[in-house]
Order: structure tokens, then sequence, then C-alpha cells
């Protein structure tokens, strides 16, 4: 663990010495989830909030992290699945024009509350870390304002298991779309 957390500190000091600039800031708004391969599911909107740190390397290029609590899951005729995320984006940031970026990269998660067993029964268990690509829009406005929409496709699976028998399959699928303010 200790070699772990070296390394991440030597990248992460590397990583910011070449930066030309970092911008540190919050940013809340809302999710539009659901879960594929399960049978009349429809989108549930939650809310997603955190904080972001943007290191930028040039006019053009950046990378920026995030620290965001997102509710996820879907809706269903009778029920929810609610599954509350703390999700770590990193992602590469492109910027087309002056203020206008597109964003990809990945992001990892994992279940900090859900309500499986309350829907399920308490037999059920799931995958409660998740692997999701991120694809993106934002754009820089005037008064250190960040707007962002995101799309993110799930990666890997989230199988809810009974007794050791998997009966589904299914990834997260979330849309994003979030305001920001930068401290820097």
């Amino acid at each position: 663990m200790k070699n772990f957390i070296l390394i991440v500190f030597t990248v992460l000091l590397t990583i910011t010495t070449y930066a030309q600039g970092i911008d540190v800031g919050i940013k809340a708004g809302a999710t539009f989830a659901n879960l594929t391969d399960f049978t009349d599911a429809s989108t549930k909107t939650g809310f997603v909030g955190g904080a972001f740190v943007t290191l930028k390397f040039s006019d053009k290029i950046a990378i920026q992290g995030d620290l965001l609590y997102s509710q996820q899951g879907a809706e269903f005729d009778t029920d929810k699945i609610n599954l509350d995320y703390i999700n770590i984006p990193i992602v590469f940031k492109y910027y087309i024009i002056k203020r206008l970026n597109i964003q990809a990269g990945p992001q990892f998660g994992t279940v900090v509350n859900d309500n499986v067993a309350e829907v399920f029964g308490t037999n059920f268990d799931f995958n409660s870390f998740d692997i999701t690509g991120i694809v993106g829009i934002g754009i820089d406005l005037p008064l250190n304002l960040r707007v962002t929409g995101r799309y993110g496709f799930g990666l890997s699976d989230i199988s809810f298991v009974n007794n050791n028998v998997s009966i589904d399959k299914s990834k997260n699928t979330v849309f994003s779309l979030t305001a920001g303010f930068s401290f820097l």
C-alpha cells in the first residue's frame, strides 16, 4: 500500500509540474440514469455534486479529475432501484475554441447507498464497483462558471445475484448536466 501511495504521489507531482494552470472548484446538477437489459426500466432523475481539479497543459489540452456523489439506478412501474455512487471521473479535455471543450475518459465508482435488498429481497447481491466510459462537452463561462454535459456508458456489469446465480447483468447509463464554479 505504501508503494501504491508513493507511485500516485509521484505521478501527481510530475503532472502538476508540467501543468501551466490549475483550476479547482465545485459543481452540482442532475443525473438521468438507467440500467441496461432491464425490461420496463425507465430513466431515474437524481442529483450529482462534488468537487473538481483541472490541470491545464496548454490553451487546448487539460486533464480534469472529479470527486462526485451521484444518484443513479432506474425506475419501474412499481419500484425504483436506487444506486448512490461516489464516482471519480478522470477526463481528457480538448478545447475546440477558447472556452468550448470536449471530454473523454474513464470513471471509477463505488456504491455507498442502495435499496437492492428492499426491491429484490435480502438474498440478492450485486457488484458495487463500477467502471464507466465518459464523453462530454463543456463550456467555461465568464465569472469562473462552468457548464458540463456528460454521457456515461457502463463498461462493467452490475450483476444482480441470487444464491450465486446471476439473474441479470446490467450496465449503468447516465447523462449528467452540471454547473460549477472555479475558485482559481
